[in-house]
């Protein structure tokens, strides 16, 4: 352990918030609209205070983080469960910090954007539950990316699972029981595959001797493991499995559509913008430095799954008629895109799927957001239900337009660069796959401005008239995003030089033992793909 634990803080400030949140006092079923209101209100201002301050003390952590330092630092490690080895042991280096800084920054900007999301569902449960269950949430968040204990990621994995399925359950719209049950059913099948995989793993560091008579869970020790590769690839699987379901890569994918369009629009930038990236940060840490043999074995089967994601998201995104579908559906794709960057196992390829996590968080959270927005006005969903918004709500135009270029990666935006980093990482590796992919581009640009189209351009429908543009609430639940998709997209390097130096230590640990000669294009070589230094 070192130093003052900001992890554990950053981790206990939203849950201690959600425990203030659930101590304030109910109300009699007959008391007054306006004391019941207040009560309200007093929940939502202690919600978005508490994610305030743990967005400050992230930003604290990310200023201290030293680039170029140790490779996982504000390291944190108490024993839990002696018996079985496990520990309480957190940890970030530079993958896990920016994820964590985009958790952080996303749930004031949810909070913001929801703020009257749950008052028609107060029938069902109440406002203050709503909220707690989003701090609650923001705690599981953190706690799964900092987490370097494997048996303590798992706890988090599984534990995110609650909050969420009661926000979708409880508080969402159209089929939401349904959405939420297959939600869980899907997760907890995936999470069920891993716990498997983590019992064997535990097995084999009992006899590894490296961890010790009763083995460990430490995640430093466990990749010191010499495992088979016939062990490591079921091993690979079983953790894969569970982090493409949570991802969601193609074929795993079909939960995502029904709970995002099921859920509020703040908890759909909560579970596409955060939770399903677990996903694809578990295959990248887990998967990658846990198993390399077994991810160099798996890597054309993965591969192909990413290419067919990213072209199938974007042609069923096409043809939706509801706006949240349609933009559940682009995540499919992109998350195609990701686990492409990833497994190209190169350092491009790997720092671009990195940052395509963190700037698909932001451009997906204002579009739905933006697409919450336009919902509230109108009261539908549907596509067809709008025209004619620019005339009548320009700023509310602008920005969703703004959000959506970010979703077809126009140059200038964050995205852009992400995804650039990702087809050149792929292409120096793997030429077909890369260019198959980049159609993925070309579809993203149909079906982002046929949706703009159809709801902002063309004559005002009746409906639409009486719209009112954003207001200062609403301005400020999405003006940083906007600002963070501009401002990245201009000057990416801070948030690389964070992400680099850990993406050369994965690629060390996955390209150590790998017996491929040189390059016949580029020239590099093992000894360079362990330095961190290939295309």
């Amino acid at each position: 352990m070192n130093g003052f634990p900001w992890l554990t803080i950053a981790g206990a400030v939203p849950l201690a918030g959600a425990l203030v949140i659930s101590l304030i006092p109910g109300l009699p079923a007959d008391s007054a609209a306006a004391d019941r209101a207040a009560r309200n209100a007093l929940a939502k201002w202690l919600a978005l205070a508490t994610s305030l301050l743990t967005l400050v003390v992230v930003i604290i952590v990310a200023v201290k983080y030293q680039i170029g330092g140790p490779n996982y630092q504000f390291t944190e490690v108490y024993s839990w469960i002696p018996a079985f080895g496990v520990h309480y042991a957190l940890g970030v280096d530079g993958i896990a910090l920016v994820l964590i800084a985009m958790s952080a920054v996303l749930m004031p900007v949810v909070i913001l954007a929801s703020w009257n999301d749950a008052d028609s569902g107060a029938a069902r449960h109440s406002v203050k539950t709503y909220f707690a269950l989003m701090l609650v949430l923001e705690t599981m968040m953190i706690g799964v990316f900092a987490a370097t204990d494997v048996f303590l990621f798992y706890v988090f994995f599984e534990a995110m699972l609650v909050p969420m399925y009661f926000m979708i359950g409880s508080y969402g719209t159209g089929k939401r029981q349904y959405a939420a049950v297959k939600f869980l059913l899907y997760s907890l099948l995936g999470g069920l595959l891993m716990l498997v995989a983590v019992i064997a793993l535990y097995v084999y560091s009992t006899h590894s001797g490296v961890t010790g008579h009763h083995g460990s869970f430490l995640f430093s020790e466990l990749s010191q493991i010499s495992l088979s590769p016939t062990v490591q690839k079921w091993l690979f699987l079983g953790f894969f499995i569970a982090f493409a379901i949570k991802a969601p890569l193609w074929p795993f994918h079909t939960w995502l559509p029904d709970a995002a369009a099921s859920a509020q629009p703040g908890a759909a930038v909560l579970l596409v913008g955060v939770l399903d990236k677990v996903g694809t940060y578990g295959m990248l840490r887990f998967c990658f430095e846990l198993f390399p043999a077994g991810a160099k074995y798996f890597t054309p089967l993965v591969i192909a799954l990413a290419v067919v994601g990213i072209l199938y998201g974007a042609i069923v995104a096409i043809g939706q008629q509801d706006m949240k579908r349609l933009i559940a559906y682009t995540s499919i794709s992109h998350f195609g895109f990701i686990a492409l960057g990833i497994f190209a196992m190169t350092s491009q390829g790997v720092a671009g799927a990195t940052l395509y996590m963190v700037n698909h968080g932001f451009a997906t959270g204002a579009l739905f957001i933006l697409a919450g927005f336009l919902i509230t006005r109108r009261g539908s969903s549907r596509i067809a239900d709008f025209g004619g918004v620019q005339k009548v709500a320009p700023v509310l135009a602008g920005l969703f337009l703004v959000s959506g270029l970010a979703g077809l990666s126009l140059p200038g935006l964050s995205t852009f660069v992400s995804e650039f980093l990702v087809l050149i990482g792929t292409f120096s590796r793997y030429k077909l796959p890369a260019i198959i992919a980049t159609a993925g581009i070309i579809l993203a640009a149909i079906y982002i401005l046929w949706m703009y189209q159809r709801t902002m351009t063309g004559p005002v429908r009746e409906e639409v008239a009486g719209f009112k543009d954003l207001k200062a609430r609403e301005l400020f639940a999405v003006a940083p995003l906007i600002v963070l998709l501009i401002g990245v997209g201009v000057y990416p390097k801070p948030v690389l030089d964070i992400i680099n130096p850990a993406v050369r230590v994965t690629m060390a640990q996955v390209h150590m033992t790998d017996p491929q000669p040189a390059h016949p294009v580029t020239g590099y070589t093992t000894t360079a793909a362990q330095k961190g230094i290939a295309p």
